[in-house]
């Protein structure tokens, strides 16, 4: 048994954020049905693509769901769409407040067909404000709530992170309220309203190493720091054959660092006596610790660093995780049949549970591949029904 097992989830979202609160539900045991429009939606070819023509994100993020085809601005498509809701507990999208379709699918308008619906909104500035109907994605909201300007060296320009942090965790932050609303409509059976946002998760983000409050206590605006921790020893050095990441963030954990790599002495060291003061001393301690590093192979530092119980681990290229023991050991990088491509490397699920293990139920669907499943057994359609539908281009 799966924690979400009987649920029923309309995604009709797209490219990221959104998507991932979906496979995240998926993957929980939620039955998710992607609804798209017939000539396929664009985040099937955005980006980076395989050699079938469709994007590599959506071959994750997708995996597990189901997919229909679906014209929602038209009248028979949003007739149809009502019909979905009433046999449905969730429905999500990330539609900007102000478009047509957005109307559509509001929870205030759905819940007249299903008073449980939980209709989760996902856009780039929110459901309301001045901004709300503005366009907004990963980097914008990267860029806004000042992420861009805490990432990278001292006198860089503003740097993006390598990896959406802000898409990824507004699909959590979703997935969080789209379970908190479950739990609250098992006690009331009344669904609601979930209005979750890029730049309100950038802005938490970027603030949830109390920067702020760094402002208002010290008037300091925080810049770039490079690799340091915010409140800690906390570097990345090269050695001789790679790099690695040293979080020393104790006063217990560096005292055996220092008498690991020789100098105890330090440890007593009243310029190092707390995590700030290696925060603002990490040059001085750079400078006995980088050459110990230089002079030793990764492999070396991390058998070292295990042995003093000081956390270190090499910085891996992405091709790595393929061999990681660790990896293997967790089961994060499954191994998923698709359809003309055979076995792909697919991300695992994070969330171990002892009872309701989740699981990736296969590949990311293909454009309308479970039609029959949603117009006949789920909508009960007649045959010649869904014939005319295929031929009015309603699916």
């Amino acid at each position: 048994m799966e924690p979400l097992e009987g649920i029923r989830v309309l995604d009709l979202s797209r490219f990221q954020a959104c998507p991932l609160c979906g496979m995240v539900l998926c993957d929980l045991g939620a039955e998710v049905i992607r609804i798209e429009e017939p000539r396929g939606a664009a985040d099937r070819t955005w980006g980076q693509c395989g050699p079938d023509g469709e994007t590599l994100l959506y071959k994750v993020i997708g995996r597990g769901k189901k997919c229909a085809t679906l014209r929602i601005n038209t009248p028979e498509g949003r007739e149809i769409l009502r019909e979905l809701v009433k046999r449905s507990d969730v429905l999500l999208h990330n539609y900007t407040p102000g478009a047509p379709i957005a109307e559509e699918v509001a929870y205030e308008n759905l819940k007249e067909v299903n008073e449980g619906i939980i209709v989760a909104a996902l856009s780039g500035y929110g459901q309301d404000g001045p901004d709300a109907q503005r366009p907004g994605f990963d980097g914008t909201a990267q860029a806004r709530s000042g992420g861009m300007v805490l990432t990278g060296f001292e006198g860089d320009d503003p740097i993006k992170t390598g990896i959406p942090f802000v898409d990824v965790s507004a699909g959590l932050f979703t997935s969080v309220a789209v379970l908190s609303a479950l739990h609250h409509r098992e006690k009331t059976g009344k669904g609601q309203a979930i209005d979750v946002s890029l730049y309100d998760t950038a802005s938490f983000i970027s603030q949830s190493m109390g920067t702020l409050l760094l402002y208002h206590f010290y008037g300091e605006v925080r810049k770039q720091i490079g690799n340091r921790g915010f409140h800690s020893y906390n570097t990345c050095l090269q050695a001789k054959d790679g790099w690695v990441v040293l979080s020393v963030v104790t006063n217990s954990i560096w005292r055996r660092f220092t008498e690991k790599f020789g100098r105890p002495e330090m440890a007593e060291d009243p310029r190092f006596g707390s995590d700030m003061d290696r925060f603002w001393n990490a040059d001085a301690i750079n400078e006995v610790v980088g050459p110990w590093v230089a002079e030793k192979t990764v492999a070396e530092l991390v058998k070292l660093c295990e042995e003093a119980r000081v956390p270190c681990e090499p910085v891996q290229t992405i091709d790595q995780l393929l061999t990681d023991e660790q990896i293997k050991a967790r089961d994060m990088v499954q191994q998923i049949e698709f359809p003309g491509l055979g076995e792909l490397p697919i991300a695992g699920i994070p969330m171990k549970m002892s009872l309701t293990p989740g699981s990736i139920k296969g590949h990311a669907p293909g454009l309308g591949e479970h039609n029959d499943y949603v117009y006949s057994e789920l909508l009960g359609f007649s045959a010649d029904r869904i014939t005319g539908l295929k031929e009015q281009g309603v699916m």
